[in-house]
């Protein structure tokens, strides 16, 4: 027995007794079971609505993979319709194959490239528009406008300026630098770096997007704290920005690593590939192999290849840049 006082007087409440009520009722559990079930089925998500997705994807990727997977082992030509099963043949010949050997050295090269130059290029522009300059807004957004513009549309902007008499050549003679005029797309030794700088100047932007999401996140008294306590500005980017920052560096590395793997359009528009090869990637080759020459089958091994090399590639960064973040956090 509870005695309750409500408006001066006391008042007495009797102990529930439902379970005598529930022993009273022997169907109410099972029927209260059955309707919680029905409750939670009506509840479950409809995995139905995402079927035409699901068979969407399989139609546009799993079939097309799975047949990629078959004619990399056959010596199809794309339009024989007799296909002969060779084996491993193809992926012998492309290790024998000193042009394949070189340009997966040049994709490596590039995709280091430019995530080093281009993750570089894109925090200095993200302090720079993070500070208190009156046209902050306006550099964000010529600075990541280059990045809303199609790759193509941009390599053939840039194969007329680094062109012998394009711009840039003209307006090295024009201040006096001479000297300094090159043949950027003809030279062997400058093309791929061409190509590189072309990639940073258009995606430098982008990454300044997120670079600079990350440091609006970054809470304004820390860095107080951080100056009251003495740090000067580089101390006080390399201990607390930094670190803080480890989200959009996992981001950006992720990014521009498999960009940088995967890169066609710009070679493609830029060189051609050309020079003796020496600004072929992975991906121009295989369009190369396929479509000039007919080797459809070793073409597809390429593409094989290079499918597991971004994805060890991609599946190992994410760990490390993963397991750093826990480590920050």
């Amino acid at each position: 027995m509870k005695r309750f006082r409500k408006w001066g007087q006391p008042v007495t409440i009797a102990p529930s007794h439902r379970s005598d009520v529930v022993a009273s009722q022997p169907g109410r559990t099972a029927s209260g079971r059955a309707t919680a079930a029905q409750g939670r089925r009506r509840n479950a998500p409809p995995w139905w609505f995402a079927l035409p997705a699901m068979v969407l994807f399989a139609f546009v990727v799993l079939v097309p993979s799975a047949r990629g997977l078959y004619y990399a082992v056959t010596d199809w030509d794309g339009l024989d319709p007799h296909v002969a099963f060779v084996g491993l043949a193809n992926f012998a010949a492309m290790v024998r194959d000193a042009v394949a050997v070189r340009v997966v050295w040049h994709t490596l090269l590039v995709a280091v490239a430019i995530t080093v130059i281009q993750n570089g290029f894109g925090l200095l522009l993200a302090l720079g528009v993070n500070s208190a300059i009156k046209t902050r807004t306006v550099l964000r957004v010529f600075l990541f406008a280059p990045a809303v513009v199609t790759p193509i549309v941009t390599a053939y902007l840039w194969r007329n300026l680094l062109g012998p008499d394009g711009a840039v050549n003209s307006l090295l003679g024009e201040v006096g630098l001479d000297g300094w005029r090159q043949d950027w797309l003809g030279d062997p030794n400058l093309a791929l770096w061409s190509v590189v700088a072309v990639v940073v100047w258009q995606f430098g932007g982008y990454s300044m997007v997120i670079f600079l999401a990350g440091l609006q996140s970054v809470p304004r008294e820390i860095h107080e704290a951080a100056a009251i306590d003495g740090a000067g500005p580089v101390r006080r980017f390399w201990s607390v920005t930094r670190p803080l920052l480890a989200p959009a560096f996992t981001v950006n590395l992720m990014l521009s690593v498999i960009g940088g793997i995967k890169l066609f359009d710009q070679v493609y528009a830029l060189t051609g590939g050309g020079l003796g090869h020496a600004t072929d990637t992975m991906s121009t080759l295989i369009y190369k192999d396929a479509f000039t020459l007919g080797e459809f089958g070793y073409s597809v091994a390429l593409a094989v290849v290079l499918t597991i090399i971004v994805a060890v590639v991609s599946t190992g960064q994410y760990l490390v840049l993963s397991r750093a973040e826990r480590g920050i956090s």
